[in-house]
C-alpha cells in the first residue's frame, strides 16, 4: 500500500503568510506532510510552474432561497456548488432564510433537505433572521449557536426582511450573549422606498433607475447606524457587500476607534459600474443587485479597502436569477418597473478568477493577500480555520492549483451556474484554476467536472474569534 493517497509535486504552495516551493502529501482527505521528495503515493499530481493555493471559501452566497411570489432562484445546491468548484472554491456559505412566522428550526430542516446529497463542495449555513420573536431570540438562536450556526444576517432593507432599530438591537443582544457574529445588509429601507416612489411618479422605471433609487447616501447612513447600534450593545459586526468609499470610510472610522467592525466587498464592485444597468431594452436587469455597482472612483475605493485591510473578506454575493425567464429577471412585474426586478447576480464561479486576474496579475495585491481575502480570512472570521482556508498539516486537503500564465476570455460556459448568463461575459482573464480538490478528492480537472455530487458536507462551525464569547462576557 502506498504511503500517501496523493502527492502534489513541483508547485509553489501559498498561504496567507508564506509561499514556499514544496510538495503536499495527502491521505484520508487531509494534508499529512509538506516537504520534498515524496514519491510513494497512489497518485502524483504535477504542479510544476503553478501555484498551489488553499481552495477558496466564499462566505456570502445565496442558493435555493425563497425569493417572492413567482420568482425562482437559478441555482440549487448542485449547480451552485458545481460553479464554485469550477472557479476554485471549495467551501461556500449560503444563507438559510427564516420566513415570517416560521421557526428557525423549521427553516433549517427544510434547507438541509435541499442540500442533502447535492453538493460538490462543502457548505456551512448562515441564518437570516427576519422574524425575531421572543421564541427565536430566547430559545432557538442560543441553541442553534451551540449547534454550530454561529453567524446570522439581518437586513436593514427589503420588504418582509427589514428589521427596525429595536429589532436589530434585540438580535445583536443575543449575539452578545451567545458569542455569535452578526452580518448586516446596510441600506436605509425608508429612503429607498421614498426614492423609488419619486422615480416611478416621474416615469423613470427602466432598470438603470435601480441604481438611482439606492444612492451612496442610503448605504453610508445605514452603515453608520449599524455600527452605532453594535457599539451600543458592544458586539462585533460584519458589514457585507460594501460598494463605495463613503460606506468604507464609516468602517475605517469605527476600526480606528477600536470597535470590532469587519467589512466585506464583492466582485461586482471592482469591475462593474452603474452604467452596466443602462443596456438596451431589459438587458440592464442582468446587473441589478443591491447595493448597486457605482462608478470607477468607487471601484478604486473598494480596491483600497482590500489592500489596506478595511475589508478583510472578498465574497461573490452570488444570487443568481435566469435572465430570459418569466420567473427570473424578465418577470412580468419587472418589466413595469425596476422595483420588481429580482435583486442579485451570479458570480460564485467568477469570483476568484477575476480577483486573481485584476488583483494579483496587475500588482494591486500580492498572492498572499489574495489567499487571505478569499480563503484564510473567511475561514477564520466564521469559525472554520484551520480546517479550511490554509494548506497546513492536519487541514482539509481543499486545494486549487492555479496556472498564472493561462489567458482566456470568460464565458458563462466556463462557470456553469444555473443562470443563463454571467455579468462578466467577455472579460479577459489571466490565471485560472486547473484543478480543484475537496478533502483530497479531485472535483475539477482542466475545466471539466470530474467529481460526483454528494461529496460536499455541511460543516458546523466554532464561534468567530472576533465575537464576544460567553466566557469573555462573564469574566468582563
Amino acid at each position: 500500500m502506498a504511503q500517501f493517497d496523493t502527492v502534489i509535486r513541483g508547485g509553489t504552495v501559498v498561504t496567507a503568510g508564506d509561499r514556499i516551493a514544496c510538495d503536499v502529501a495527502i491521505s484520508g482527505g487531509r494534508v499529512i506532510a509538506l516537504g520534498t521528495g515524496f514519491s510513494d503515493a497512489a497518485e502524483i499530481i504535477d504542479a510544476t510552474g503553478k501555484w498551489v493555493l488553499p481552495g477558496g471559501v466564499d462566505a456570502h452566497v445565496h442558493l435555493s432561497q425563497p425569493s417572492g411570489e413567482g420568482i425562482v432562484m437559478a441555482d440549487d445546491f448542485e449547480t451552485g456548488t458545481r460553479s464554485a468548484a469550477l472557479g476554485g472554491t471549495t467551501t461556500v456559505m449560503p444563507f438559510c432564510l427564516q420566513e415570517k412566522g416560521q421557526s428557525l428550526r423549521a427553516a433549517l430542516t427544510a434547507y438541509h433537505a435541499k442540500a442533502a446529497g447535492a453538493c460538490h463542495v462543502d457548505v456551512s449555513f448562515h441564518l437570516i433572521i427576519s422574524d425575531p420573536t421572543d421564541q427565536v431570540l430566547g430559545q432557538e438562536l442560543p441553541a442553534l449557536v451551540e449547534d454550530g450556526y454561529t453567524s446570522f444576517k439581518i437586513f436593514m432593507t427589503y420588504e418582509g426582511l427589514a428589521l427596525n432599530d429595536r429589532e436589530i438591537l434585540d438580535v445583536m443582544a443575543v449575539a452578545r450573549e451567545t458569542g455569535a457574529l452578526v452580518m448586516v445588509h446596510a441600506e436605509n429601507y425608508d429612503a429607498i422606498r421614498f426614492m423609488t416612489e419619486q422615480l416611478e411618479k416621474a416615469g423613470r422605471t427602466a432598470p438603470r433607475f435601480h441604481a438611482t433609487s439606492r444612492p451612496v447616501a442610503v448605504e453610508r447612513e445605514a452603515t453608520h447606524r449599524a455600527i452605532s447600534l453594535a457599539e451600543v450593545v458592544d458586539v462585533p459586526v460584519m458589514i457585507v457587500h460594501v460598494s463605495n468609499r463613503e460606506a468604507m470610510e464609516q468602517i475605517r472610522w469605527a476600526q480606528q476607534k477600536g470597535l470590532t467592525v469587519l467589512g466585506e466587498t464583492c466582485t461586482q464592485y471592482l469591475v462593474l459600474t452603474e452604467q452596466d444597468l443602462d443596456g438596451l431594452g431589459m438587458e440592464g436587469t442582468k446587473y441589478v443587485c443591491s447595493p448597486p455597482p457605482r462608478d470607477v472612483a468607487s471601484q478604486e475605493a473598494c480596491w483600497e479597502g482590500l489592500r489596506t485591510g478595511v475589508f478583510n473578506i472578498f465574497s461573490s454575493d452570488h444570487c443568481a436569477f435566469r435572465y430570459d425567464d418569466p420567473q427570473g429577471k424578465l418577470t412580468p412585474k419587472g418589466r413595469t418597473s425596476f422595483r420588481w426586478v429580482p435583486n442579485g447576480i451570479p458570480g460564485v464561479g467568477a469570483r476568484l478568477p477575476i480577483l486573481f486576474s485584476e488583483g494579483v496579475m496587475t500588482g494591486r495585491i500580492d498572492i498572499e493577500r489574495f489567499v487571505a481575502l478569499t480563503a484564510a480570512n473567511p475561514a477564520k472570521t466564521y469559525g472554520l480555520y484551520p480546517r479550511k482556508g490554509t494548506i497546513a498539516v492536519g487541514s482539509d486537503a481543499d486545494i486549487a492549483i492555479w496556472d498564472p500564465t493561462r489567458k482566456l476570455t470568460l464565458t458563462h460556459d466556463m462557470v456553469r451556474d444555473g443562470a443563463d448568463y454571467t455579468p462578466y461575459e467577455g472579460r479577459q482573464i489571466t490565471g485560472w484554476p486547473v484543478l480543484t480538490m475537496v478533502r483530497g478528492r479531485t472535483i475539477v480537472r482542466d475545466g471539466a467536472l470530474v467529481g460526483e455530487k454528494g461529496h460536499g458536507l455541511h460543516l458546523a462551525r466554532a464561534r468567530s474569534p472576533y465575537a464576544k464569547t460567553p466566557e469573555a462576557k462573564t469574566s468582563a
